[in-house]
């Protein structure tokens, strides 16, 4: 599914109006869209009490013709306009012209009209904002939502439908006005927003109901953003022919591990091979190996040289040397941060070659990688780099805050300037390629705040590679089977209590149930 920025919709609309769809007609058709869908949520209209509340721009004309819709289909609906409307305006004057009530809040000092219609409203449809730039919310417009929210909090609360967007989320960052009313539903037109996605908008968008209102189609198929499904991701996972060997499936190198993180081997190692990686090295201190190889039976081993109990600094000419009989190289996981560490991972990063083997870089592989000046200029190797919000903070100089408040869009313009396909991890999970292509999880699972489980995904995504997936193709995937399983332990086990390993079994459970489905 299509996802779009306000400035990416308004160049759609103004494409739809370029190719003789007037404003007059999506608005039309984005009104009745909403009607039909407060009529599905509520069940019945018989009886039911409306209360749009309706803005002075095209989010407010399509609260209108809605209002219209619902009044003819037998509503009992009343409009509140934050500012008047002339009957210039065909679809208040048709409002007006069929006696529907209709307050201003120019009119209703202290606010008691709109207290009152509130007070036995079955539903308020907020098409008070929409995707207009972000501004914070103040005056009439606080006075109206926090009233809103005060009727939410009663026994028999009313059902609130958000036209486009709950009035207060920013479409582009999915950040949160004080005042703005969580939605039960909101219904938005041509294209999902990319705030109805992102934290915490996506904890006020309530179900997202997304109608077509006749965009042009072609000026569609070139948006770069898009919310990862099954289908997208069904539609590119490695085969598995018959005949094959463990060599059809991938060789993966996983330079992992030090005294300190053992498990996060084991989690990546294994990780690889459910996901269907034909086979899996392990490159670990040689103090480390002892401790990994009782657990982890089915990997292979390459163990690096130490000096007084660290990795020595001649370690990445052994990585280097292997690296030749595997497709992919996963560096990172339980690495730790030693002088000899960083050392490796410098050496082996920089001496790689676009055409060489691809290349995961997690965790500790990205906390050294960042002690290096400029180091995208010396990576020249095509490279999936997994961060959660800390890391992405030491790679690329912008602050958690920063990156957080608007999360694609960091990941984006970090994957364009590294030229490397960037995963920002986190609820939510934004996949950037370097050309401006993203996709966004569906999914925010707390049981997922868990130690281990980025090294789950990073293997998962290294397997994945592994079989002849593209680094953007492959990290999607990864990111999506990854968080499948966890949803699928959510509903088992609830929300506490998972560990990284329980994803493990679990990762084939979710191709096979992609597969078949």
């Amino acid at each position: 599914m299509k996802l779009v920025t306000g400035e990416q919709m308004r160049r759609l609309d103004q494409q739809a109006a370029d190719a003789g769809t007037p404003t007059s007609v999506l608005m039309e058709n984005a009104g009745l869209a909403v009607a039909q869908d407060v009529w599905m949520a509520l069940g019945t209209l018989e009886e039911r009490r409306i209360v749009v509340l309706v803005g002075p721009g095209n989010n407010g004309g399509d609260g209108l013709v809605a209002a219209r819709h619902l009044h003819e289909w037998g509503a009992q609906v009343e409009a509140y306009l934050l500012a008047p409307r002339t009957d210039e305006d065909s679809n208040y004057r048709q409002l007006v012209e069929r006696g529907m009530p209709l307050r201003c809040v120019e009119e209703d000092a202290g606010f008691g009209a709109l207290e009152e219609a509130l007070g036995s409203a079955h539903a308020v449809v907020d098409a008070l904002l929409g995707t207009g730039r972000p501004r914070p919310i103040e005056g009439a417009v606080a006075e109206i939502l926090d009233r809103v929210a005060r009727a939410r909090e009663r026994s028999s609360p009313p059902l609130v439908i958000a036209v486009d967007l709950p009035t207060g989320v920013n479409c582009d960052t999915g950040a949160v006005d004080p005042h703005t009313v969580r939605a039960d539903l909101t219904v938005t037109f041509g294209h999902s927003k990319v705030g109805l996605h992102t934290l915490p908008g996506a904890e006020y968008a309530g179900r997202v109901s997304t109608v077509d209102i006749g965009l042009p189609a072609e000026a569609s198929a070139e948006l770069p953003y898009e919310l990862l499904s099954a289908r997208w991701v069904r539609e590119r996972l490695p085969a598995r022919p018959l005949g094959a060997n463990k060599g059809t499936f991938g060789r993966v190198l996983v330079v992992a591990g030090s005294r300190n993180y053992v498990g996060a081997v084991r989690l990546a190692a294994t990780g690889a091979l459910r996901a269907g990686a034909g086979l899996v090295t392990v490159a670990c201190p040689e103090s480390v190996q002892a401790l990994v190889a009782g657990g982890l039976t089915e990997a292979t081993y390459l163990p690096l040289p130490e000096e007084d109990g660290a990795i020595a600094a001649s370690a990445g000419n052994t990585v280097l040397r292997a690296l030749c009989d595997y497709e992919v190289l996963l560096i990172g996981c339980g690495l730790g941060q030693s002088a000899g560490t960083r050392a490796l991972v410098r050496a082996v990063l920089f001496a790689l070659e676009e055409n060489g083997p691809k290349v995961l870089v997690d965790a500790d592989g990205l906390n050294n990688l960042a002690k290096a000046p400029y180091w995208w200029r010396e990576l020249k190797a095509s490279a999936v780099l997994t961060p959660h919000p800390g890391e992405m903070s030491r790679l690329s100089g912008l602050s958690i805050a920063e990156i957080q408040g608007d999360r694609l869009g960091a990941a984006v313009r970090f994957a364009g300037e590294w030229g490397q396909t960037v995963v920002l991890k986190g609820a939510h999970t934004v996949i950037a390629a370097p050309g401006g292509r993203a996709r966004v999880s569906p999914y925010a699972n707390p049981a997922l705040a868990s130690a281990g489980t980025g090294d789950v995904l990073a293997g998962a995504i290294a397997g994945l590679l592994a079989q002849g997936l593209g680094p953007f193709e492959g990290a999607c995937c990864g990111v999506y089977l990854h968080a499948a399983a966890a949803e699928a332990l959510r509903e088992e086990m609830g929300q506490a209590g998972l560990v990284a390993g329980d994803l493990l079994p679990e990762l084939p459970r979710a191709m096979r149930g992609l597969t078949s489905g």
